[in-house]
């Protein structure tokens, strides 16, 4: 199939290795920093929030989708999921080991492409991810997968930042920091936005249920204190200070623009509500040709 780029005769080798250096990328960013400790310290809840959306029971056979360390597959083992979490990123699924064995929890956790899930067709009852698959390069091809591996019949879950939303006007805010991404890749804050959800999943699943909620997000005291914890612990800001580091006065710029973003939020200083979206939905027992 021709890939419209004009590249010739070894278009599809060279879409190849450009996708291999890309994932390989994104795991070198999410090793970065500690999101680990940033998922516990900050989002703690978002996890629960949809296991409880998905109304996981004991022996639901469940796939967590680009999981990190595990924010929703400990909830959902939690409640009595018969659980397989996986992601792109090796160190995210160690952190996430050690922390299901503090919770006393069995989870089978795999290295995976969410573009290219190592699952059966129709494998498991419920297939979600918690601020996790939106980050997958190509929204096209991740959702096909989580579609693929959930059964008919069976829940697709899904909780994503909204572009509107306090983590979507982040991403905005460093975008002009950094460089601009491959062809054919989207913003991870479209899977926060109801009509691009809906053209994603809409022609294979029913009951589709869509609603926007907020987190509240007390840990920082200051504008600036936001800014340099994300700059510490967040890989995407990391990377972004990264790219420009030898450049002091668009490192200056930016951090200039994080703190006031977080000063816009949270003008008196006490916490501030980050928007997300929150899916739920059944796969079509009658799947559509194609």
């Amino acid at each position: 199939m021709p890939n419209g780029e004009g590249t010739g005769v070894n278009a599809p080798d060279e879409t190849a290795e450009r996708d291999h250096a890309l994932k390989a990328g994104h795991r070198a960013m999410w090793a970065l920093g500690d999101y680990p400790a940033l998922a516990r310290e900050i989002i703690p809840t978002l996890g629960a929030t949809l296991v409880q959306a998905c109304g996981i029971s004991p022996g639901a056979r469940v796939l967590d989708v680009a999981t990190g360390s595990g924010n929703a597959a400990i909830p959902a083992a939690l409640a009595g999921g018969a659980v397989v979490a996986c992601d792109l990123t090796p160190e995210l699924l160690e952190a996430g080991r050690e922390q299901a064995v503090r919770h006393g929890v069995k989870i089978d956790w795999r290295p995976a492409d969410a573009e290219a899930l190592p699952f059966a067709d129709g494998e498991f009852d419920v297939v979600m991810s918690c601020v996790g698959v939106m980050f997958a390069p190509h929204h096209r091809a991740a959702a096909d997968e989580l579609v693929r591996v959930c059964r008919p019949g069976g829940v697709i879950g899904l909780l994503s930042w909204t572009p509107e939303g306090f983590v979507g006007q982040m991403f905005a805010a460093m975008k002009p920091y950094v460089a601009s991404p491959p062809p054919g890749v989207r913003p991870p804050p479209l899977w926060g936005d109801e009509e691009h959800v809906r053209s994603l999943l809409g022609e294979h699943v029913e009951d589709l249920a869509m609603r926007r909620q907020t987190v509240r997000v007390g840990l920082f005291d200051t504008p600036e204190g936001f800014r340099d914890y994300f700059k510490s612990h967040y890989g995407p800001t990391i990377a972004a200070y990264r790219g420009i580091a030898d450049q002091p006065e668009r490192v200056a710029a930016l951090d200039r623009e994080l703190a006031e973003l977080a000063r816009r939020h949270d003008p008196a200083g006490g916490a501030m509500d980050w928007e997300y979206l929150l899916v739920t939905a059944h796969r079509s027992k009658h799947p559509t040709a194609g």
